[in-house]
């Protein structure tokens, strides 16, 4: 299961499981983003290498139009996905506080 929406704040907030299954409606949704943004992961509690495939691609819709996306309250374990696959490079990524 999982749930992406507007919060309060701005951001954008993700919860659940960003798999395969999910994939394409978190594409739609991050689509309607036209400007740099935040993702909250603070909720997420995985990603696959289809949801890694749909941040990459909205940071490279997003960088085009001189924006991008920033996650915040990544923990550890969503943390070492973005470090093993190299993501920690590619987006800026704040840490969940431990």
């Amino acid at each position: 299961m999982l749930a992406i929406d507007f919060g309060a704040d701005g951001t954008v907030v993700i919860a659940g499981r960003l798999d395969s299954a999910q994939s394409p409606r978190v594409l739609s949704f991050l689509d309607q983003v036209q400007d740099s943004v935040t993702l909250d992961c603070s909720k997420l509690e995985y990603i696959s290498s289809a949801g890694l495939g749909v941040l990459l691609r909205t940071q490279k819709r997003l960088l085009a139009s001189n924006a991008k996306l920033r996650l915040s309250g990544v923990n550890r374990h969503i943390r070492d996905i973005f470090q093993y696959s190299g993501f920690d490079r590619i987006l800026e990524i704040d840490p969940a506080a431990d």
